[in-house]
């Protein structure tokens, strides 16, 4: 597979300013660092894939993921340690939070046994655990996926946005108009996000674009023709385009039918993480993911089905330029 260098992915940004974060996340200046995701003339993601990620009784083995997600960011970094690529991208001065989705419950949510691999890789990097935040769009949903709300001063944090609120302004793009989740604007200097590779009842699928449906008060109202465009929309607003510095795609466990909720007869162990900076190409080779399962299991194309995901394409446009969707320049290399 070709490599792309990872200077064509790095590049320094401008110190972001000093800001207040809510109920005791301290006051924090970053060097946030931006990645050329938009008019690239090509994206390089990382599959990491192995069987041995699930035990023979189905559970997900915390080392082997742990030891996935290392091979994939050394390999994303071109750097011969994991805790060297984690360091290029993050630093103790930031408040990171990661982005689950756990809408499905303990079915098919952001794993933990992922979350917990990501927070050492941020350890390695010297972020402090007070300055993590682990976050969805509601503590129901996440209690739902077994995590427990921690709102410890000094330890991990893990909550919903209606511990803390949205926020008074309203952020708009295109066609979209929204309050923004307060974890992602006041609180968090970086994002990671962490969304579960799995179709969509509605918009055909659901990865990393769509997550940030969960950083906004009113999702519902953007279902509509697939989602297309607001969920490129939701995603062109500053807040997310320039705060999200990773995007590690749970597909350990997949679902290829009968999406959003959890349907155990159409998911599959696919074994792998997705990981990147470009959240277009990450959805690209997704949907292609979920398309050759379907087609494995003798089911319609998604198009097929009045339920293409045109997002993914839209993302990509001149107007929005979020990321490459031609698959002949989008690199992958396999870990």
């Amino acid at each position: 597979m070709n490599l792309v260098k990872r200077r064509e992915f790095l590049q320094r940004a401008i110190k972001a300013g000093t800001a207040f974060y809510f109920s005791a996340i301290p006051w924090c200046q970053s060097a946030a660092e931006k990645y050329p995701t938009k008019n690239q003339d090509n994206a390089l993601l990382v599959i990491a894939q192995s069987a041995l990620v699930h035990d023979k009784n189905n559970k997900l083995i915390g080392n082997q993921v742990n030891d996935l997600l290392n091979r994939a960011m050394e390999n994303l970094l071109q750097v011969s340690r994991s805790d060297l690529a984690w360091q290029r991208l993050f630093n103790k001065d930031d408040v990171v939070g990661i982005k689950i989705n756990c809408l499905a419950g303990r079915g098919i949510s952001t794993s933990h046994e992922l979350v917990d691999a990501i927070i050492e890789g941020l350890r390695s990097a010297g972020v402090p655990d007070r300055n993590i935040i682990v976050w969805d769009r509601a503590n129901r949903d996440l209690e739902k996926a077994g995590y427990a709300i921690k709102t410890d001063r000094n330890g991990i944090k893990c909550y919903g946005n209606d511990q803390v609120g949205y926020t008074s302004d309203i952020y708009e793009f295109g066609e979209i108009g929204s309050h923004l989740s307060n974890i992602l604007v006041h609180q968090c200097t970086a994002i990671i996000n962490v969304p579960i590779l799995k179709d969509h009842g509605i918009v055909g699928m659901t990865n990393a674009l769509k997550n940030f449906f969960g950083a906004i008060h009113n999702p519902n109202k953007y279902h509509d023709s697939c989602g297309d465009p607001y969920i490129a929309d939701v995603n062109m607003l500053d807040e997310i385009r320039n705060k999200v510095r990773l995007t590690v795609s749970d597909a350990l466990t997949a679902q290829y039918e009968g999406g959003p909720p959890f349907m155990p007869q159409w998911a599959w162990n696919h074994n792998s993480l997705i990981v990147g900076f470009d959240p277009v190409a990450i959805d690209t080779i997704g949907w292609d993911i979920i398309e050759q399962k379907r087609k494995e299991k003798g089911l319609p194309t998604l198009a097929a089905v009045g339920r293409e995901p045109t997002y993914i394409a839209t993302a990509a446009d001149a107007k929005h330029r979020l990321g490459q969707d031609d698959r002949s320049k989008i690199k992958i290399f396999q870990a």
